[in-house]
């Protein structure tokens, strides 16, 4: 090979080298390229909501199959409703030191529990008037302090539509809900303002509607004329009881009834509790939680429109001196919280779950006395604790163990739920 010849090899040599450096970095350039191009596009935004730092946490959340493919929230709730609280002069008398009214211990082991709902409901059975006497029997009359204990148990709202809220008068109706209200608990079942419209509770974003109504008053009503009965009362007339359920239905989710009716001490309802609870039912109630009988009676799940309502006719007393010691009644010291489950999904309101809670009232005496009588530390048992096993189980007698225990069973059978 001559000089040129060799010249001419190397200078292909190089432009080919070149074309491969140019081609190389064509292609580098174009992947980079591409690269930006793809990084830097904006975000595309969507309609689905955004989650912030301020956004409330619901329950439970699926998906539907609905055309519209959105997600629906499923909201859930637990209510719960107890006896009857009646301070018998033995119950507030044993309260009292010499200087001042103590209650703080009275629902003490059933607080966990009834502070746990979602909304609770509680039903005091008397009047709060300073201005008369305290009163335990017939007239029933409590020291203000009750209203304290009964707001720190846990409960939210109270029933005041039964046959004591007239005991003293009219003053004693009204100052009984204020003293309710300004304790941050939303009475019922009684009316004391033109503003006082149907109570409706917003919980967990379900509106829920609470009602009560009584069978009577004692007598006492025929002191007061028309015009005061029908603005401060709230009786079991059908046609008024239909138009406030049927109202209920079109501004809440959930409608619940408390109706105090019945016979006292009968462990089964009356015909005519059964007539007028089913009738509630077929207006729009969802839940009826019966009082009056002092005694606990059974339960009864309805079907309506393939979806299950729950009634239960009486739930007993929650705090008294009615007991066998008094009455040669067991059933008097016994009572049941009931708790029922509600779930809505859009705009489907359904209960998916009730269980019972019996209690039991105990009884023991103190060292101190009350106009003469014995005094006694009156407390709430949740009788499920008692039983073998439980929280306090073999921490009493044997004879109260096995008390505790019996009226458990007995009333679980008694109220036969079939849900």
């Amino acid at each position: 090979m001559n000089r040129k010849e060799f010249t001419q090899r190397q200078q292909k040599k190089k432009r080919q080298k070149m074309l491969l450096i140019i081609l190389t970095g064509g292609v580098v350039a174009s992947v980079f390229g591409s690269y930006l191009l793809v990084t830097n596009q904006p975000t595309k935004k969507t309609n689905q909501p955004q989650a912030t730092a301020t956004t409330k946490r619901t329950p439970t959340t699926k998906k539907t199959t609905g055309k519209d493919n959105q997600s629906e929230q499923t909201q859930s709730i637990t209510i719960m409703a107890s006896g009857d609280m009646l301070y018998h002069d033995g119950v507030y008398g044993s309260a009292f030191d010499g200087e001042k009214y103590d209650f703080s211990n009275d629902y003490e082991q059933i607080t966990p529990l009834v502070s746990s709902a979602d909304l609770a409901l509680g039903d005091f059975e008397g009047t709060i008037n300073p201005n008369r006497e305290l009163a335990g029997y017939p007239i029933f009359n409590a020291p203000e302090e009750v209203v304290e204990s009964i707001k720190n148990a846990g409960y939210d709202a109270i029933d005041l539509a039964h046959n004591h809220i007239l005991d003293t008068g009219i003053e004693g109706l009204v100052y009984t809900y204020d003293a309710f209200k300004k304790a941050g608990m939303d009475p019922f079942g009684v009316k004391t303002t033109d503003k006082d419209e149907i109570l409706v509770k917003k919980v967990n974003g379900i509106k829920v509607a609470i009602l009560g109504y009584s069978y009577g008053f004692n007598g006492i009503e025929a002191t007061l004329s028309k015009e005061d009965y029908d603005y401060y009362l709230k009786d079991l007339t059908m046609e008024k009881v239909e138009a406030e359920i049927k109202q209920a239905e079109k501004i809440a989710d959930l409608t619940v009834v408390m109706p105090q009716s019945g016979v006292e001490y009968n462990l089964e309802p009356t015909e005519e509790q059964q007539t007028t609870y089913r009738q509630m039912v077929d207006w729009g109630a969802d839940i009826v939680f019966g009082g009056h009988p002092h005694v606990v009676e059974p339960t009864e799940t309805i079907t309506k429109d393939g979806e299950k309502k729950f009634i239960i006719y009486s739930m007993g007393n929650l705090l008294s001196n009615q007991r066998y010691e008094t009455l040669e009644n067991y059933w008097t010291e016994r009572g049941v919280i009931m708790a029922v489950d509600v779930q809505k999904t859009g705009d489907k309101t359904v209960l998916t779950k009730v269980e019972a809670h019996p209690t039991w009232v105990s009884r023991e005496p103190i060292n101190r006395t009350f106009s003469g009588y014995q005094a006694y530390d009156y407390q709430v048992f949740l009788a499920e604790d008692y039983l073998p096993g439980g929280k306090y189980a073999d921490q009493m007698s044997t004879e109260k163990q096995q008390r505790i225990e019996q009226g458990y069973h007995e009333v679980m059978d008694l109220l036969n739920i079939q849900f």
